[in-house]
């Protein structure tokens, strides 16, 4: 045996390594403040340090430095931080992203146009735009037509062929010269009237995508037409596609085609209106320079010659033979208007409007005045022809239910309902302009006049979508009402209730009102006797039954639910539905307990049959009761709420496989661990202890789960000593004995190694605190014969982790408990240091790492502790091995011996060091050794004195490979020891150390 360690009695502080202290003031880390003084001849400054004092300085050198110092990206932002900074600016306009900084702008320029007027009004102020509105769109007060439009082009689909009526597609036209006025008219003449001379050509058999393609084609030509100065071709093309709207073969496109072909007749409106308003050049007042109209013109700035062209182009529009196309033509450019008088807009909308009475088929009739009214709402601010259009629509109505209508849609072979719903979106459109700036009373008219109709289904449909949700809100029961008596043909009951419950859920009606709405509207849901309309109302109600009532009106809602699902195992037709109810429920609950506690909750939940849907209700229902707990101090101690979360959580566990993956894993472990968290029984330590031996029964596939009822229940225990003061009875003992067990027996059930040895540590701390020293001693030995099992590598967030890192810093956390734990006597002394030292070397430690020489440090550490007489701390009533063996010399002696067989470990490892040329971390073991011999070991052996000095002399050997500083700071806290050490032999030996120390040097 190399060493000979003898112990060495001392005190507690000599244990601690020697370090320079100095106060600090203030937190390293706060910020300086700097603020520069400038006056005539002279530029001070003044520095605020951390702790408030102010130094100052005159001259610029100071300055610098003192500038030098602080940090870069303090300097660069003026002394704050770049988060504090980015927040600062988030107050300005400048710290705004471009687009919200482009709006402030605007508004800026805005607020400085729209300057107020004596006279009244706002003034325009030059190059600044009014901030009144000049058309109903600018209003903001009706969903934009872009917003539609997407969805008309999904839900109108076909798989039918279609069919094209046009001759531009198969190449360009030949333009003849003309040199004089009248050629050219008879030019024109003829090109207006070329599709009547058998040039026109139908494309047959396309598909819905084939003729989307057609179509974008005839915008291109359009364009391309324009571009090339044919202004003939380009009205065509924009005449063809209008008398493509006349067209319902294919009706259930109807809609769709109507979005296309005003696409493109809008592109064509767009390029005569700034055609015209490029050529309208004026003479600006006080200037003889010619300029282009603004954006704001009136007629007056108008030439002559421009508002010829204008009427030119309305003449040519009114030659169009065919009525549908001369119509939309017109509505296309009817911007143009305001090239020639003020008031024009609203004579040509009605006029216009009067003209579509001639259409016969109502439902081209509808679009084509859902396209006026759409146009017609960008340029004034009138809604008189709105109203009309609105009269026309009411006085034709009970044309679509004719039996011609009838016998065209047998012919296309689709159903009343299917047909009714191809007049949605226009009727929505003209509705919602009719409820701009409307009052209630009106409405209100309109709303009597509709329900008077024969089968007005489809105006209330169309009415709830487009007038204000506040309106419908505030007449509810009304509603329901007229919903619940009515006819319905070519609609269903169910679909106008299932849009009341939408408005209602997300715009309450009065309070006054609200049973009897929900009263009412579920007394005819109920009734509906189609279970899949039930559903998909029920789904929507769902919502504002959870928002605005009580459990009891819940649980009926649910109940009734159950009622219309149970017969025939209907439930699994409809599990989207039910999922969607109960999502709604527990989400939108405001005492989600009380919702978990409902008789017919559970029953509910049981419908949900089929494994993959009651995992997904379950998680959702899981995750709702965590979002609405998680910020409150709510906690579970009703049994039937506890036994529903625990249902829910033991479908979750049992979901669970080898196949699952580890982000749902994780998901649903985080979910299960926090309702575990919630469950608590107060002062009930009994019944709270089988709460958790139940969820271990249940939670068994899920590692999170287990610990966190490992770590539950080790909490209970320590909060019974809490309770006892650390004195316990006879029954609060068993108690903790219970908690222990639990314990130990819980935990090989979990799957990861290290997690195991972690959860026997600190429950064998937690047995140990309770005085349970035989529960404490299994948890520790169990712990330490778990290392060899680690592997050596992990995979951890994707990444390949050594677990040395985790093996050495439980160890020290055992060798900390290990200091006040008694010796078991049937064991022998310091027995599970010696299974410690044991199993250590079984670990498969990385080849040349230095783990193990770091561990055998720490023990050489314990083992100083535990030959002291008195140890730095223990555990109320355990008796540690200082008063156990009260420094017996045999106890000593063992001591002297595992330091004497861990010190020749360690120099083993340094030979080993020593031949493999690994000369830095050789000579840091032999500083480290040389810092714990002088520590804890007596100097006065002669071997000991000896390996100190060699050790010494091998770290100044190979000083060039450690750190400068450190062999002056081993020396200094050598002299540190000598000066304070009790024993003369020890001291006289330090300094003699010390000597030969400084002598290498």
């Amino acid at each position: 045996m190399a060493a000979e360690w003898v112990c060495v009695q001392r005190q507690q502080e000599e244990c601690r390594r020697y370090l320079d202290q100095f106060k600090v003031l203030d937190h390293p880390l706060k910020q300086s403040t700097i603020t520069v003084l400038e006056s005539r001849g002279t530029r001070s400054k003044v520095t605020t340090a951390a702790n408030g004092i102010s130094l100052s300085s005159s001259n610029s050198a100071a300055m610098s430095a003192a500038a030098l110092s602080l940090d870069p990206l303090n300097i660069a932002f003026d002394g704050s931080d770049p988060l504090s900074q980015f927040a600062k600016q988030q107050a300005t306009s400048l710290g705004k992203d471009p687009l919200s900084r482009m709006v402030a702008e605007m508004e800026n320029i805005d607020a400085v146009a729209a300057k107020p007027n004596p006279l009244g009004g706002l003034r325009r102020i030059s190059g600044g735009k009014a901030k009144e509105p000049t058309n109903l769109l600018e209003l903001d007060l009706i969903e934009p037509w872009a917003a539609r439009r997407g969805a008309i082009l999904n839900k109108y689909t076909t798989s039918e062929k279609l069919s094209i009526v046009t001759s531009f597609l198969t190449g360009g036209e030949t333009i003849k010269p003309q040199t004089t006025m009248s050629e050219k008219v008879k030019y024109r003449l003829e090109q207006l009237d070329d599709f009547d001379e058998g040039s026109v050509r139908q494309m047959l058999d396309l598909s819905q995508q084939e003729y989307v393609v057609k179509i974008e084609q005839l915008n291109h030509e359009l364009v391309q037409a324009w571009n090339q100065d044919q202004r003939v071709k380009a009205l065509k093309i924009a005449i063809q596609c209008s008398k493509l709207l006349s067209d319902t073969s294919v009706i259930q496109f109807y809609p769709s085609k109507f979005v296309l072909i005003t696409d493109i007749l809008d592109i064509f409106g767009r390029l005569v209106y700034e055609r015209l308003r490029t050529k309208a050049d004026y003479v600006h007042p006080g200037t003889r320079e010619m300029t282009s109209l603004p954006e704001s013109f009136t007629p007056e700035m108008v030439p002559e010659s421009a508002k010829e062209t204008c009427q030119n182009w309305f003449y040519k529009i009114a030659s169009i033979r065919e009525l549908l196309p001369r119509l939309y033509v017109e509505i296309a450019i009817l911007r143009c208007y305001s090239f020639l008088a003020q008031d024009e807009f609203g004579l040509a909308l009605r006029r216009l409007t009067k003209m579509i009475r001639g259409i016969g088929d109502p439902l081209v009739a509808i679009y084509a005045r859902c396209y006026l009214c759409r146009v017609g709402m960008g340029l004034t601010l009138d809604r008189t022809y709105i109203g009309e259009n609105l009269d026309d629509i009411l006085t034709v109505y009970h044309t679509i239910y004719n039996g011609g209508i009838r016998s065209e849609i047998a012919r296309h072979r689709i159903t009343l309902t299917g047909y009714i719903a191809l007049y949605l979106p226009a009727l929505d459109w003209i509705l919602q302009g009719v409820a701009i700036l409307t009052t209630d009373n009106q409405l209100d008219d309109i709303l009597q006049r509709c329900k008077e109709k024969k089968n007005p289904a489809l105006l209330l449909q169309s009415m709830m979508q487009s007038f204000r949700s506040d309106f419908i809100a505030s007449r509810a029961t009304h509603f329901v009402q007229i919903l619940s008596s009515i006819s319905v043909e070519g609609l269903s009951r169910g679909q106008l209730f299932r849009l009341l419950g939408s408005i209602l859920s997300h715009t309450p009606p009065p309070t006054e009102q609200r049973v009897a709405v929900l009263t009412s509207a579920m007394k005819t849901i109920s009734s509906l006797g189609n279970v899949e309309e039930f559903m998909q109302c029920a789904e929507m109600w769902a919502q504002y039954t959870s928002q605005h009532f009580g459990l009891k009106e819940v649980d009926a809602f649910l109940g009734n639910v159950l009622q219309q699902m149970t017969p025939n195992r209907l439930y699994e037709q409809h599990y989207h539905e039910l999922q969607v109810i109960v999502d709604k429920i527990v989400s939108n609950a405001q005492d989600v307990h009380g919702i978990l506690a409902l008789d017919n909750f559970l029953p509910l939940l049981d419908l949900f049959q089929k494994e993959s849907v009651k995992l997904e209700v379950c998680k959702n229902v899981l995750t709702s009761y965590r979002n609405a707990t998680s910020c409150d101090n709510a906690i579970i101690n009703d049994p039937i709420v506890t036994n529903a979360l625990m249902h829910i959580a033991r479908v979750l566990n049992d979901s669970v496989n080898a196949l699952t993956g580890e982000d749902e894993r994780r998901q649903i472990s985080g979910l299960i661990c926090h309702f575990i968290a919630k469950v608590d029984f107060g002062r009930d330590f009994e019944q709270q202890l089988a709460f958790y031996v139940e969820a271990r029964s249940v939670l068994s596939n899920l590692d999170s789960a287990l610990s966190t009822l490992i770590h539950s229940v080790n909490r209970l225990a320590t909060s019974t000593r809490r309770i006892v003061k650390g004195q316990h009875t006879q029954k609060t003992a068993a108690f903790v004995k219970a908690c222990t067990a639990y314990c130990f027996i819980t935990i090989p059930s979990i799957i990861d190694v290290r997690t195991r040895m972690e959860l026997y540590l600190q429950s064998g701390q937690v047995a140990l605190l309770n005085v349970c020293l035989q529960h404490a001693d299994s948890c520790f030995e169990a712990a330490l014969n778990l290392i060899p099992e680690v592997p050596r590598m992990v995979e951890s967030d994707g990444k390949v982790q050594s677990t040395e890192g985790f093996i050495k810093t439980f160890v020290v956390n055992f060798l900390s408990t290990l200091v006040i734990v008694p010796d078991n006597p049937t064991q022998g002394v310091l027995y599970l240091l010696r299974l410690l030292l044991e199993v250590m070397p079984r670990y498969p430690f990385e080849t040349n790492s230095n783990m193990l020489s770091s561990i055998y440090l720490h023990v050489l550490d314990f083992l100083s502790v535990a030959a002291q007489e008195v140890y730095p701390y223990h555990i109320v009533n355990v008796i540690s091995n200082d008063e156990l063996y009260g420094s017996d010399p045999k106890f000593i002696a063992e001591v002297n011996e595992m330091c004497c067989t861990v010190c020749d470990k360690l120099l083993q490892h340094l030979k080993a060091l020593l031949e493999s040329n690994a000369l830095r971390a050789q000579a840091q073991l032999a500083l480290d050794l040389f810092l714990k011999i002088i520590t804890g070991a007596d100097l006065s052996v002669d071997k000991m004195f000896t390996l100190t000095v060699n050790l010494w002399n091998l770290a100044v050997k190979n000083r060039n490979v450690i750190e400068p500083k450190q062999l002056q700071t081993v020396v200094t806290y050598t002299e540190h020891l000598a000066q304070i050490t009790q024993m003369e032999s020890q001291r006289q030996c330090l300094w003699m150390l010390l000597e030969k120390m400084k002598s290498r040097i």
